[in-house]
């Protein structure tokens, strides 16, 4: 028979591996592709965003690294190391940070609009740390293309260009699916 524990991981690893592969197809549906890397897509960072959610914040880094990877892979903008580790496995490795959403809807075990808040505040920091990953990155290798302008106004504007469309799609997507989400997943 098999143990509980070993059910979890089973159940961990199966939902990760459905998780990175439709993030991953979302990922190639692109409502709008920046010129130098970045796209907003069809919630690609939503499946990411929940697994974080679902088993925690280190889990979730986890299965963002592993995703991030894949995208590297898949559709590559490489100029340096330091640059793919930043646009790549860091960038959405960070959107594990998701799974801080148990700390604010913890607050009031049982509340809905803390749930939602708790919900919302995930995504927010998930997409957050993407967002600095990615601006660290356009600072040190690709402030070049910011001509007369300020490297950071720079990459804070382009990244923060395709970067808040993705968080509107991720938290209305996510808050209208909600109900039936938290029901499956806790």
């Amino acid at each position: 028979m098999i143990s509980i524990e070993k059910k979890e991981k089973v159940r961990f690893l199966t939902e990760s591996g459905i998780m990175i592969a439709l993030a991953t197809v979302l990922s190639m549906i692109k409502v709008y592709e920046a010129p130098f890397g970045g796209s907003v897509t069809a919630g690609s960072m939503i499946p990411i965003i929940l697994i974080g959610i679902r088993w925690g914040t280190l889990p979730g880094i986890i299965v963002g690294l592993v995703y991030g990877i894949l995208q590297a892979i898949l559709e590559p903008y490489i100029v340096h190391p330091i640059q793919f580790l930043l646009d790549y496995p860091i960038a959405f490795g960070l959107l594990g940070l998701s799974g801080l959403y148990r700390n604010i809807s913890n607050i009031n075990p049982g509340s809905k609009t803390m749930d939602y808040v708790g919900a919302i505040f995930g995504i927010l920091i998930a997409i957050f740390g993407r967002f600095i990953s990615h601006v660290l990155s356009g600072v040190v290798f690709f402030s070049e293309n910011a001509a007369d302008i300020n490297s950071w106004l720079y990459s804070l504007g382009y990244n923060g260009a395709y970067l808040l469309v993705e968080l509107v799609i991720s938290i209305i997507i996510i808050i209208l699916l909600w109900k039936p989400i938290r029901k499956a997943i806790m």
